[in-house]
């Protein structure tokens, strides 16, 4: 049982967040997922790419970016309350949603058994392109194939359950960056681990000022749109009951 009051999280014990590079959890619900492992609540990050495309412009080892970057999102993860993480290393800007992409998904979820799933937006959106990296979309669609029918089909990848990993149905998923938000959860307290997560990723975002600023102006604006009152900070999502 969770330790929180907060309805959101009633019946809520295990989260699974699947994403597509470290850091998209940062942007995307960071302020969110420090709430619910102050509540109790049971996170787990599943990280498809060691995102090594990207940064770090002037260094040719990938590899040694690879590294950098699971180092930088263990520590993030860890500013926000989060201790377990698996990652898939599939290589950066060449995500697909394969049949072998849902199958490693489906064996994370029916290893961690999660009560909500936060995942990327498999729809493209074409007013800010960036939010719709090919890699966000493909991870957002082998999570949602993965959710459904995958992991709660005994005899889909039998080789899963021959490794005694039994089906599982996750109720509900929260998409970041949902075409249609219906959500919202107030950071306004948690909006300093939020940018604390954030400034971990420094081979992606050296200028640690004017990220915190536009993350702020972000949070500011989705609070404003959520009418929550002046001051207040929130990141919003689109539910989808899978029941």
């Amino acid at each position: 049982m969770t330790l929180s009051n907060d309805p959101q999280l009633d019946g809520i014990e295990r989260v699974l967040a699947v994403f597509a590079h470290p850091d998209d959890i940062d942007f995307g619900a960071a302020g969110t997922v420090a709430r619910w492992t102050a509540a109790g609540v049971e996170v787990t990050y599943c990280v498809v790419t060691d995102g090594e495309a990207g940064g770090l412009d002037d260094e040719p080892d990938r590899e040694a970016v690879a590294q950098l970057r699971r180092q930088e999102q263990t520590q993030a993860a860890a500013v926000v309350g989060v201790t377990r993480l698996e990652f898939l290393g599939y290589p950066d800007c060449a995500v697909e949603p394969t049949l072998a992409l849902r199958r490693d998904i489906t064996r994370v979820i029916r290893t961690h058994r999660p009560h909500r799933l936060i995942t990327m937006s498999p729809e493209r959106q074409w007013v800010r392109i960036g939010r719709s990296h090919p890699d966000h979309l493909a991870t957002g669609e082998a999570a949602m194939r993965a959710v459904f029918p995958d992991a709660r089909t005994k005899f889909a990848h039998r080789e899963l359950a021959e490794a005694g990993l039994a089906p599982w149905a996750v109720p509900q998923v929260w998409l970041m960056v949902g075409r249609d938000p219906n959500t919202h959860v107030d950071i306004t307290d948690t909006l300093d681990a939020k940018l604390a997560a954030l400034s971990c990723h420094r081979s992606q975002h050296p200028e640690q000022s004017e990220l915190h600023r536009m993350v702020r102006d972000m949070m500011a604006a989705n609070a404003v749109e959520c009418a929550l009152p002046e001051g207040r900070f929130a990141e919003t999502f689109q539910r989808i009951d899978t029941a």
